[in-house]
């Protein structure tokens, strides 16, 4: 089992902290909110329950898990963080696309390519409506990144209005010569397939098609066919619209379209690597009639309030979020329920369990506990909390993301990557310290992983945040619990993600109780903890003073 240090053990590490810190020391008191194992097992196997169907944004399971965190919530005594209510409306658009009813092709020399919708590529509007015409030039644009601050354009000369543009995931790889463009081996913001999307848009495009391959996307072909060809897709109703058609092809189908066009791909892509490459226009066009089913519906974040002890702290905010929400129901045969067991009915139970305790030990800062809702759908939930927060953002210290804990095992060691950004960082130490855990090693980000979590809308925001990860130092059982780990990767974004009543919960509260002590010492420091010098998020903070 992880180790808990007793109250003096705190109080001899805040002293030694206060001379490490001084603006930041741990609280004495903060190990007597202990996390339970029971709670949180209880409220675990309830959200990843059948009953729940996946709790899918749009669906009944959605809707009844709202209605649960809410009656939770009031159980552990938060305070409504919505005036009276603990609901925070999110305007949503849906969209389905209907293949069926649509006669789409990408013809290249004349000839329409054999392109399978769900097998060879997927796509859906962006901009929530039904219907769409197309006669759509295909444009590479390589990256699609257009980054001033690294000398860097892909849309060098193109008029990308009307056009569908073709590109890579991820971002260009660093040189001998240039060994920390964009951020080295670790993935950038431009990396993400949304910050394509969105710049497609502000260039004008009819369309995007991103090329899939494991390695770029981090992920699986099944995980696009899952979240694209067989669900329904969700946008903020009121946020900017994206252009006509967004999707994804296969890299088998990519290559099949760029022959056909009389281009090499892997030569482009080569030429793609050099801040010198321009938008090439491929022989190809996007032709015909696509049709979705569209609708708008309100989805709900569920907020309640710790109010701080401080007559002046009080006033500032240390916020614990995440995501309520899976992939729901889907299909019609066989299994038809992604339970999403540890993504994230864990980190929805861990805040669970955490409210309960800190409602009893509040903080000199007040304390919000957040469950955010469509996170699965492109951080829907917290971009619209962070559109309109409920707590100013400049009196808001800090967000802790909890997002798929810890199922394997206690660990010696805990997840802190991205809280180097900022004064977290140093805290996040410290309170591994208390526990008697290390922090894990610091990798490079490759799938970009800071930009893929609820905590990212916050940051966006200017607001110091990260989400905790759980370890993998494992106490015991090294060699089993490495491969339970391991095949995890397999269940990730599959209906057997599902909770096992045999699982030993001691690393997801081991994981939960970091997080809160992190976020008490964060409650009780006398100063809010800032960004690092420098970096691009601590000037949006800067920028709002």
């Amino acid at each position: 089992m992880y180790k808990i240090v007793s109250a003096v053990a705190l109080t001899a590490l805040a002293s030694s902290l206060a001379v490490a810190y001084p603006v930041h020391a741990a609280p004495a008191s903060a190990q007597a909110a202990v996390v339970k194992e029971a709670p949180l097992r209880g409220h675990l196997s309830f959200l990843a329950s059948d009953a729940l169907e996946g709790r899918g944004t749009g669906q009944r399971g959605g809707e009844l898990t709202v209605t649960y965190l809410e009656s939770q919530a009031m159980a552990a005594g938060l305070k409504p963080a919505n005036g009276s209510s603990y609901r925070q409306e999110v305007k949503i658009a849906g969209v389905r696309p209907l293949p069926q009813q649509s006669n789409v092709a990408i013809v290249a020399g004349g000839q329409a390519l054999p392109m399978s919708f769900g097998a060879d590529w997927v796509w859906a509007p962006g901009d929530a409506k039904a219907e769409h015409s197309m006669d759509a030039e295909l444009v590479f644009v390589g990256y699609g990144i257009t980054a001033p601050e690294e000398g860097w354009d892909d849309y060098k000369g193109l008029d990308a209005k009307g056009k569908v543009l073709v590109m890579m995931v991820n971002d260009p790889a660093p040189t001998a010569a240039e060994p920390k463009r964009f951020n080295g081996a670790g993935l950038t913001y431009y990396g993400r397939w949304t910050y394509k999307l969105q710049e497609a848009a502000r260039q004008g495009a009819a369309g995007v098609l991103l090329i899939h391959t494991d390695a770029s996307a981090s992920y699986g072909w099944s995980v696009v066919q899952n979240s694209w060809a067989a669900a329904e897709r969700f946008q903020l109703a009121d946020a900017d619209l994206g252009t006509g058609m967004q999707g994804w092809m296969t890299d088998a189908a990519a290559r099949k379209l760029f022959a056909a066009a009389g281009q090499d791909l892997d030569k482009l892509r080569a030429a793609a690597e050099d801040k010198s490459f321009k938008p090439v226009s491929l022989n190809a066009r996007v032709k015909g009639e696509t049709r979705a089913a569209v609708r708008t519906l309100n989805e709900y974040n569920v907020a309640g309030i710790v109010p701080g002890t401080d007559p002046k702290l009080k006033d500032e905010v240390v916020i614990y979020s995440a995501h309520w929400d899976h992939m729901g129901k889907q299909g019609t045969e066989g299994d038809t329920i992604f339970n999403g067991a540890v993504d994230n009915a864990s980190g929805t139970a861990g805040l669970l369990a955490m409210a309960q305790e800190a409602a009893r030990h509040p903080g000199k800062r007040s304390q919000m506990f957040l469950w955010v809702a469509a996170e699965e759908q492109g951080l829907l939930g917290s971009a619209a909390y962070a559109a309109r927060p409920l707590w100013p953002a400049e009196k808001t210290a800090a967000n802790l993301n909890l997002d798929s804990l810890n199922f394997v095992g206690a660990a010696k060691d805990i997840g802190v990557s991205g809280s180097e950004r900022t004064e977290l960082g140093a805290m996040a130490a410290a309170t591994a310290k208390a526990m008697g855990l290390t922090v894990a090693p610091a990798k490079p980000d490759l799938a970009g992983g800071y930009f893929r979590s609820d905590h990212f809308s916050f940051a966006k925001a200017g607001i110091p945040a990260f989400s905790v990860g759980g370890g993998s130092a494992w106490v015991k059982d090294v060699e089993a619990n490495n491969a339970k780990a391991k095949a995890y990767r397999a269940r990730y974004h599959q209906v057997n993600d599902e909770y096992d009543p045999s699982w030993d919960l001691s690393g997801m509260v081991q994981q939960a109780q970091f997080t809160l002590n992190l976020g008490r010492m964060v409650a009780d420091s006398p100063k809010m903890p800032a960004w690092k010098a420098g970096d691009a998020f601590g000037r949006v903070r800067a920028a709002a003073k």
